[in-house]
């Protein structure tokens, strides 16, 4: 199973690494890729032998996820693939790992918006800034994916 568990851990890295790709060029996170990404947790879930109550906790997480999210997204705050890009990744981690990569999320995303908007501004770009979310998203999830194979590799 440590095999498997890590090839899907690294499976999940590549899909990250495209959806921070595909944002930073186009705004886009495809549902297609965060769908992929949703039904590999599932297959991650028996590999790594969560129990029904585990997977119960991360079915209920990611729903809370897109709740809040998706609030986030009606106010106009977030695009609607970040939030299915954390709902997704939602389903591959518990709560507490959750909440760190909420913590980094928010601190990347602050940087990189203060960045963009440095940029745009001196630029005298009058158009509407968009923040490529989803890189941040993955700047916070790659390092605990990252840590989860290095784990599973050592034991």
């Amino acid at each position: 199973m440590q095999i498997a568990t890590t090839g899907l851990l690294a499976m999940l890295a590549a899909l990250l690494l495209r959806a921070a790709a595909t944002d930073m060029r186009a705004r886009l996170i495809s549902n297609r890729l965060n769908l992929t990404i949703a039904l590999l947790a599932l297959l991650w879930w028996f590999a790594a032998g969560l129990d029904a109550g585990d997977m119960l906790v991360r079915v209920g997480m990611a729903a809370a996820v897109l709740i809040l999210f998706g609030g986030c997204f009606a106010l106009g705050l977030m695009g609607g693939g970040d939030v299915k890009l954390l709902t997704a990744l939602a389903l591959w981690l518990s709560p507490g790992t959750m909440m760190a990569l909420l913590f980094w999320m928010a601190l990347a995303g602050g940087l990189l918006t203060l960045a963009m908007l440095l940029i745009h501004r001196l630029r005298g770009d009058r158009r509407t800034l968009e923040i490529p979310y989803g890189l941040a998203i993955v700047t916070a999830a790659l390092p605990i994916v990252t840590n989860h194979i290095l784990t599973t590799l050592a034991a």
